[in-house]
C-alpha cells in the first residue's frame, strides 16, 4: 500500500471527510466495474458502489492496514452486491409469469444461421447463470486479476472452495458459449 494512501486512510478513520472522499474518487470506478460486472445492470451497480462507500466510512476504523485497501473495498462491494442480488433476484421469481427453465431455454438458445450472433450479450446472460459465488470468484480472477489467495480473502472461503467455484465457472462458461465458438 502506498504510503500516501495510508496516510488518507487514516485521516479518514479519524473523521476526515476529504480525505474519505480521496479514497472514494480513486476507487470508485473500480468497485462501479466490479458491481457492474455482478450485476449487468448501470443502475444496480451504481446502487451497490453507494451503499459500499456508506459500509467503508462506517466501518473504515475497522480497517487492518496489513492488508490491500482496494482488497477490502472489494470485499464490501462484492457483499453488497450478493445481498441486493439475492433481495432482487427472489423480488423477480415472484414478479415472472413464465417458469424459469422457459427463460434460461430461451437465453440459451441460438439465433437462426442468418443472424448475427451477439457474443456480448451471450456472454452476459452466461454469466448470469452462473451462481454468485462463482461468477464473483470469476470476475475477481479474470478481470479484475486478483490472485486465489485474495479472492478467498475478500469472498470469506477458503482457496480451495475459490478454486472450485473458477473451475465450475469456467466450466459453465465454455458449455454455454461452445455452440459459439464452433459456429
Amino acid at each position: 500500500m502506498a504510503q500516501n494512501e495510508q496516510k488518507t486512510i487514516i485521516k479518514a478513520a479519524a473523521g476526515d471527510r476529504l480525505a474519505f472522499r480521496e479514497l472514494v474518487l480513486e476507487h470508485s470506478h473500480a468497485m462501479f466495474r466490479l458491481a457492474w460486472r455482478l450485476t449487468s445492470d448501470e443502475a444496480a451497480a451504481e446502487d451497490i458502489v453507494q451503499e459500499a462507500f456508506i459500509k467503508a466510512w462506517r466501518k473504515i476504523g475497522d480497517f487492518r492496514m496489513d492488508s490491500s485497501f482496494k482488497s477490502w473495498l472489494h470485499r464490501i462491494t462484492v457483499n453488497t452486491a450478493m445481498d441486493y442480488m439475492r433481495k432482487h433476484l427472489r423480488r423477480k421469481q415472484f414478479e415472472t409469469e413464465e417458469p424459469e427453465w422457459e427463460t434460461t431455454q430461451q437465453a440459451a438458445a441460438l439465433p437462426d444461421t442468418g443472424t448475427q450472433i451477439d457474443i456480448s450479450e451471450q456472454t452476459k446472460a452466461a454469466m448470469m447463470d452462473l451462481t454468485e459465488s462463482e461468477r464473483t470468484a470469476l470476475l475477481l480472477k479474470h478481470y479484475e486479476g486478483h490472485s486465489i489467495q485474495e479472492i478467498a480473502h475478500i469472498m470469506e472461503i477458503t482457496t480451495g472452495a475459490c478454486k472450485q467455484n473458477i473451475f465450475r465457472a469456467v466450466k459453465k462458461m465454455r458449455i454455454a458459449l461452445r455452440p459459439l465458438v464452433t459456429v
